[in-house]
């Protein structure tokens, strides 16, 4: 049951007292959208004192769609950026990557991918996989080595080649958060120091059904090297994305599946129509 039939359901009683606006800053709680956003609809809810659940929603809609902002990343086809791409093991990473390669090969960038989660071989592998399936180039080095080097590695290349995007992948072994830390910084500063910064972009992969937990990824990774952007995967009528609402950080992209078409640039008013009345 999705928000509107729950608040739908909670008018249906008829009792519009104090526990009755508490019940509205439960439900939406529930839905992922945080205390601090639940109080403040709840306090608005107090004051507009909404006839029906519609009414309701419309208030929430307006309120939810202050809290979210969306961030279109077009590079520039005339000079190289570079998309460091970050996140969790198991949110899609990899996946993301390839279809954002897909994606970008499609507008007709010439896209290379940067193996630079080297802390795991089957990353590697697997980055390798959707390079050969994509036609496309990947800069990469044996398992433990510097991930620093590998995105050198690429701009390197990317440069003797004229192309004018690279994706990077990087580790996600959030067990040891210091390493980390300091193995995405060594990456953000070599970009840093040969990428012009309009042309460099950090963006989080956030996966739809981890709730709560995207706050707390997003926090590390932005404290980090700073997030431009999000990727939202396993997005679907099940998994609303709520936690988003919390983060602060614009969004990109929606991952709606595994083929290497299904992903969609981020519309906000979709997005926050689809998390209120599903």
């Amino acid at each position: 049951m999705g928000l509107r039939e729950k608040l739908a359901k909670l008018f249906s009683f008829g009792k519009k007292d104090e526990s009755f606006y508490e019940d509205i800053e439960d439900i939406l709680i529930e839905g992922d959208v945080g205390g601090k956003n639940a109080m403040e609809i709840g306090d608005i809810a107090r004051e507009k004192k909404p006839r029906t659940g519609d009414e309701l929603s419309e208030i929430i809609k307006e309120i939810l769609s202050e809290k979210i902002s969306s961030a279109e990343l077009l590079p520039n086809k005339e000079e190289l950026s570079v998309y460091v791409v970050l996140g969790v093991n198991g949110v899609g990473k990899t996946t993301s990557i390839a279809k954002l390669a897909n994606y970008y090969t499609k507008k007709k960038y010439n896209v290379i991918l940067a193996a630079s989660d080297t802390f795991r071989a089957g990353a590697i592998d697997q980055l390798s996989l959707h390079a050969e399936r994509l036609g496309l180039r990947i800069v990469k080095q044996k398992p433990g080595s510097d991930p620093g080097a590998v995105i050198y590695d690429a701009i390197t290349s990317a440069e003797s080649k004229g192309d004018n995007l690279i994706l990077c992948d990087t580790a996600g072994r959030m067990h040891n958060r210091e390493d980390l830390v300091r193995e995405l910084q060594k990456i953000d500063k070599i970009v840093k120091n040969r990428i012009k910064s309009e042309n460099y972009k950090k963006i989080l992969v956030l996966d739809a059904t981890t709730g709560q937990n995207a706050i707390s990824q997003a926090d590390v990774f932005n404290k980090a090297v700073g997030v431009d952007a999000i990727v939202l995967t396993k997005y679907d009528s099940e998994s609303k994305g709520g936690a988003l609402t919390q983060i602060g950080i614009p969004v990109c992209f929606v991952g709606t599946g595994e083929k290497y078409d299904n992903i969609e640039v981020f519309d906000k008013e979709k997005f926050i129509k689809g998390l209120v009345e599903g």
